[in-house]
């Protein structure tokens, strides 16, 4: 059975998209302060991003989490 998905803003948006919008937000290396993480910090790209939070729950879920804030305060 499928869940219903309407109340969750990250329904349809894709890693890439994601981590896309916090660098046109951020810049790299603000998206390095908020998310100390070394493909955010160390010669940065969408690529190298991309393959390690698809392998790193816990630095997705901070990607994510920071990606909701944005969303939250464009809201307001």
């Amino acid at each position: 059975m499928k869940e219903v998905q309407s109340n969750n803003p990250l329904h349809g948006k894709t890693l890439e998209n994601i981590i896309t919008h916090l660098v046109a937000f951020y810049g790299w290396d603000n998206l390095g302060y908020h998310i100390k993480i070394k493909c955010f910090t160390d010669n940065p790209s969408i690529k190298s991003s991309l393959t390690f939070l698809r392998k790193t729950p816990w630095a997705r879920k901070k990607v994510e989490e920071l990606y909701l804030e944005i969303i939250k305060f464009s809201k307001k």
